[in-house]
């Protein structure tokens, strides 16, 4: 039977009751809302010691000033966060205009200001026509303070050693850019704004380049993810207060956000979980791309695509009982 992805409502931990026994190892996708003031890599650390395992990766970094959505990936689920890097993100953030800094936020160093009287005179429809100038399919150059990598190091880490780093623009699509809200402080001109966009769009450059189109210059004062695909923070929690084993989505529960969903009968299962290809069902013949292949007990055997008129498994997710249950 063949079921299209369909977010689920409820917080990760409400659904640990509808997974299958669980082994000792954890296994699954954990959803979390990250604090400000420390980095991705601090999460996925505390969350290796809070788990009891060193198999943990993420789907994509936040900066130390950002909060909200990261998605971590536990044992054999994380095989899935390469599914889940290149999902279109959502932002809320406040963009302050009248300044700029080193690192197009708020945590580098003033570069310069304008005279309050020009941000003043900022008419409302000139914000407009600047945020639509840097909506759809736009090319942005990263901010050099990032995580790219030039000639085999990252370029904040360059520039931290008083190198002059100049990175090229690449393509990247803006879908909405939306002003939420505008409020004058000290001088400045603060706009709230959400943001959705492709993998790699960098939130500070959009800031950055606002400020840029407006003459008065412009950086990130506030930054939080709150969507990666269908996944949304409302959904995530603080790891300090979790349960990880119980807020872990279970691997066929996340892949069945992602892909139309195949439930199989135990003979199919044990075949594909083993290499073989199976016989396509007549509904999986018009589902071009990948199709998450699930057998009893709501087990995650693979991801499949159709090949003719069979399916063949391109990333496996067995267990041992299916690896032995063909011997």
């Amino acid at each position: 039977m063949l079921e299209t992805p369909s977010p689920a409502p409820t917080a990760p931990a409400a659904v640990a009751a509808t997974a299958p026994a669980a082994s000792s190892a954890p296994n699954g996708i954990l959803l979390l809302d990250k604090p400000g003031g420390i980095t991705s890599h601090d999460l996925v650390s505390r969350t290796r010691r809070r788990a009891g395992t060193r198999k943990v990766g993420h789907a994509g970094t936040l900066d130390p000033m950002a909060t909200g959505l990261m998605i971590l990936g536990l044992g054999p689920s994380t095989r899935l966060l390469t599914y889940l890097v290149g999902l279109d993100k959502q932002y809320e953030a406040t963009i302050r205009l009248g300044a700029s800094t080193t690192t197009d936020d708020r945590e580098g160093e003033l570069l310069g200001s304008a005279e309050p009287a020009l941000v003043a005179a900022l008419a409302p429809e000139a914000v407009v026509d600047a945020v639509a100038a840097l909506t759809g399919e736009i090319a942005q150059i990263p901010s050099t303070v990032s995580a790219i990598k030039v000639d085999g190091r990252r370029a904040y880490a360059r520039v931290r050693d008083g190198e002059e780093v100049v990175l090229e623009a690449r393509p990247v699509t803006v879908s909405s850019f939306d002003v939420l809200a505008r409020r004058e402080v000290d001088g400045f001109l603060d706009l709230d704004v959400r943001v959705t966009c492709s993998s790699g769009t960098y939130i500070r450059a959009l800031a950055r380049d606002l400020g840029a189109a407006l003459g008065v210059g412009g950086h990130l004062t506030v930054l939080r993810r709150t969507a990666v695909g269908p996944f949304t923070v409302v959904r995530a929690g603080a790891l300090d207060e979790l349960d990880v084993p119980a807020a872990l989505l279970p691997p066929a529960a996340a892949a069945g956000e992602l892909f139309p969903l195949l439930r199989l009968e135990s003979r199919e299962a044990v075949d594909l979980a083993n290499g073989k290809r199976i016989p396509a069902p007549e509904e999986v013949a018009r589902v071009k791309g990948l199709l998450a292949a699930v057998g009893p007990g709501e087990r995650l055997i693979g991801l499949a695509e159709r090949r003719g008129t069979q399916l063949k498994s391109v990333v496996n997710f067995p267990t041992e009982e299916l690896r032995t249950a063909a011997s």
